[in-house]
């Protein structure tokens, strides 16, 4: 909790200073900014490709006033030619999400990987079963049509063999022909 304080309190004293031109470096800015107040620390971070800071920098004041002080001051002012764009410093961010990668250990993920690989095989095996019974279901719906017919061409031919339901049948159709 003390940290937590501590950390934005210190954000409070840290100001965001954009937009500096290439000659500027570390003591430049200190130069430029230790007229509102005692500075703790003055970063330039670097490019890693040529080595040259990226264009911004941090300048972290002692008291939160004096960083007040040189952001509404220096905020729009400009240094080497270059208009400076200076704000109260956002949280320093840790690569690599939210907690970042240095928040716990490589193998700490190991237990969710075996777990989501169980998770995967499950559902694999899941659908190979819901597969193999649709097959199935599919299987029966056509042995039952294929009985179905098989039904009904018995039906046809049991009223040609018997001399009766043929009479019946020629009865039905004559009707049907010669309505009255």
């Amino acid at each position: 909790m003390a940290a937590v304080q501590q950390q934005q309190a210190m954000q409070k004293n840290t100001l965001y200073v954009g937009g500096l031109a290439d000659e500027v470096n570390e003591s430049i800015l200190h130069a430029a900014f230790i007229p509102f107040g005692d500075i703790k620390d003055v970063k330039t971070p670097l490019d890693q490709a040529n080595q040259k800071h990226r264009s911004f920098g941090f300048v972290t004041f002692l008291e939160r006033e004096d960083a007040s002080a040189a952001m509404d001051n220096m905020d729009g002012a400009e240094l080497y030619g270059r208009v400076l764009t200076v704000n109260y410093a956002l949280p320093e961010k840790i690569k690599g999400g939210e907690q970042g990668w240095a928040a716990h250990p490589l193998w700490a993920d190991a237990d969710t990987w075996f777990e989501r690989q169980q998770q995967e095989k499950e559902i694999i095996k899941i659908q190979a079963e819901n597969k193999a019974a649709m097959e199935a279901a599919e299987e029966l719906h056509r042995k039952k049509l294929a009985e179905d017919r098989q039904g009904e061409m018995e039906e046809d031919t049991e009223v040609k063999d018997d001399p009766m339901a043929r009479a019946e049948a020629e009865a039905l159709s004559h009707d049907n022909n010669n309505p009255q």
